[in-house]
């Protein structure tokens, strides 16, 4: 499990603090797939970085606690996040977006993996012996062992990905942060590369944290989501929960803008835009973007609560949130 309790990571600049981060706290269980979701610079990498233990400068974690718990010679263990590089690759690995400035240029794949796992136990294969290991792997990834010879640049973008993966997932962490790892990638690489996510995950049993802003790929992958907005957790729940009945504004308009095979009327999407994070508004960061926002909701910032079991919102009007029409104040998509 990893437990993340009022976390607020900022970035402190020339123009003053981005509040990228406030106030979020939520668990990652052992064993499932958790999305999380919501526009682009809602805070989504930001808080990856945090649950990843990667916080350097300009970024600060200002506030809260993210811990880890592992079991280690068969005994249970708590790890704060300033402790997570320890345990990079073997207990918590990371699979970023944009896999040609991830992979060195002028290092074959093969020497890329010798250098990523120095690990004594890992080591003491052998060269000959790793290099096997390693061949065997890319195989059950589907990627030919000739792989191994070469140079980034010799590879396709889905090649290079799955390639990050492997690297990412070979020695079997618990715990798999993908960052956006189909950006940039045709449909029909996205779906094998989210295949193969899937079926990784189901054979190693451990736990996959996928950051994506594409709903489609939640709804078909994910166990649970966290949806963020304008850097505040602003609902969680079960996958299949969340797209049935969700309980904040701004999920239902996400779910309403995507396609739908059959349904041939005009899509739309959120009209106006997320607030600055140096100054965010005192109430509802939605509120100026909500057809239910009142006075309330601009003066008073909604806790997040639970609305049913394993159902969280962070909205004053979320009994309200059933169905919201595609009319008004939305951009034609």
């Amino acid at each position: 499990m990893i437990r993340v309790r009022n976390v607020c990571l900022h970035y402190q600049t020339v123009q003053g603090t981005v509040k990228a981060v406030e106030n979020v706290s939520f668990d990652i269980f052992d064993g499932e797939i958790l999305g999380i979701a919501g526009e682009s610079g809602c805070g989504k990498s930001t808080l990856m970085k945090g649950i990843y233990g990667n916080v350097e400068a300009p970024l600060a974690l200002t506030q809260g606690s993210i811990e880890m718990e592992i079991e280690q010679a068969g005994e249970r263990q708590v790890i704060p996040s300033t402790q997570f590089h320890r345990y990079w690759w073997e207990h918590i690995s990371y699979i970023p977006q944009a896999s040609m400035s991830v992979l060195n240029p002028v290092v074959r794949i093969q020497d890329q993996f010798f250098d990523s796992y120095l690990r004594a136990d890992v080591r003491a294969l052998g060269k000959q012996q790793l290099q096997g290991r390693i061949a065997e792997y890319l195989r059950e990834l589907e990627l030919p062992v000739e792989v191994l010879h070469s140079y980034p640049h010799q590879l396709s973008g889905g090649m290079r990905q799955r390639v990050i993966v492997a690297l990412a997932t070979f020695v079997h962490p618990r715990f798999v942060l993908a960052d956006e790892p189909t950006t940039a990638l045709d449909v029909v690489v996205q779906r094998g590369i989210l295949t193969m996510l899937v079926n990784l995950q189901r054979q190693l049993q451990n736990t996959f944290i996928l950051v994506s802003h594409d709903m489609g790929v939640h709804y078909q992958i994910t166990d649970r989501m966290v949806i963020m907005y304008a850097g505040q957790v602003v609902e969680i729940a079960p996958t299949a929960i969340l797209f049935e009945r969700p309980r904040h504004p701004y999920t239902q308009l996400l779910i309403n803008s995507l396609p739908r095979l059959g349904d041939d009327t005009q899509r739309f999407g959120i009209g106006g835009r997320p607030p600055s994070l140096l100054a965010p508004p005192a109430g509802c960061r939605f509120a100026a973007r909500c057809h239910l926002a009142d006075d309330q909701c601009r003066q008073v910032q909604p806790p997040l609560v639970e609305v049913e079991p394993g159902h969280f919102a962070a909205c004053l009007k979320h009994e309200w949130v059933t169905e919201i029409p595609l009319v008004g104040g939305g951009e034609s998509a």
